[in-house]
């Protein structure tokens, strides 16, 4: 996969099946949209181009600061690459492009820079100013400049359609297990190990203070989660806690991980975490000597959903 940050220099694209949107998270629904698209090119002999913004484009246009992303643009472009397409272009999201019409935004955007030979959209894609760009508008299009225009199916698991509003909220309600469901994959996401108040390892249960790397990343609800952790390269099976840490009279939220059979000062490294499951809601125990029993209760637990 080729990524393209310039769109005054792309390459000319041959036979472009293209797909264009935010595809925060690249979660199930949206690989019915990459399949369609690849389907497409390999009938024609053509190639597979997907156009992502970034910045997400309700951070410009609703100023929502509090706004919770699904994927940072490095971990969207890594789970773009593992559906094997052929080009990725990163167009950056300004008030200026905003104010396009939907006519301009497919005659002068569309068209213009990439001269598909089909465009596919998901069933509730809309573009333009006030987002009154729709299917019905692609297709009056489509006669116009000559290109197909193919619209996938709402995409469902368990009666609910798949979308990255439904994860968002599924992983804020600590509801890992439907998250990943809608995602295809683990929950993950990396950041810094920073000092903490070393309590853990007072009780056998040392754990890494993290911060995430991006600020605008979403943090699942607060809970006790079964957890992959990856630290140089290699993989750990650990248990981390979201939360105000009750017990010991917490009151800002951290995220903090016990990573099983690992002993190292590892500050200012970075971890990757995959959540697996929830295993418990976070809860006030009187005495720190039930904490570290419900902690070993909640290893074996954690051991038990790793396996």
């Amino acid at each position: 996969m080729i990524v393209h940050t310039d769109i005054q220099n792309l390459p000319e694209f041959k036979n472009a099946v293209i797909t264009a949107g935010v595809f925060d998270g690249v979660h199930t629904g949206h690989r019915q949209i990459i399949a369609l698209m690849k389907s497409e090119a390999e009938k024609i002999g053509g190639e597979t181009v997907l156009i992502t913004f970034d910045p997400h484009p309700a951070l410009i246009l609703q100023s929502k600061a509090d706004l919770q992303l699904l994927n940072t643009l490095d971990e969207k472009t890594a789970l773009l690459k593992e559906q094997v397409i052929n080009h990725l272009i990163v167009i950056p999201f300004t008030q200026h492009f905003s104010k396009q019409t939907a006519e301009e935004y497919v005659d002068d955007f569309l068209v213009n820079n990439f001269h598909p030979h089909a465009i596919i959209i998901g069933h509730d894609h809309r573009f333009g100013k006030n987002r009154s760009g729709d299917f019905a508008l692609l297709q009056q299009k489509a006669k116009e400049h000559n290109f197909i225009v193919k619209e996938t199916e709402a995409y469902l698991l368990e009666n609910v359609n798949v979308s990255s509003t439904h994860i968002r909220k599924a992983l804020l309600n600590s509801d890992i297990e439907m998250a990943n469901k809608f995602l295809g994959y683990d929950y993950f996401f990396t950041g810094t190990v920073v000092l903490g108040n070393k309590l853990g390892r007072t009780i056998g249960y040392p754990t890494a203070n993290i911060v995430l790397n991006e600020k605008a990343k979403l943090v699942p609800g607060n809970a006790v989660y079964a957890v992959h952790v990856t630290h140089d390269n290699k993989l750990y099976k650990g248990m981390m806690n979201i939360g105000i840490r009750p017990t010991v009279a917490g009151i800002n939220r951290v995220v903090e991980v016990n990573i099983f059979d690992f002993d190292a000062e590892i500050y200012g490294d970075n971890l990757t975490v995959s959540v697996k499951n929830k295993l418990r809601s976070e809860v006030k125990f009187d005495t720190l000597n039930e904490l570290k029993n419900q902690l070993g209760r909640d290893k074996e637990a954690a051991l038990k959903a790793l396996n």
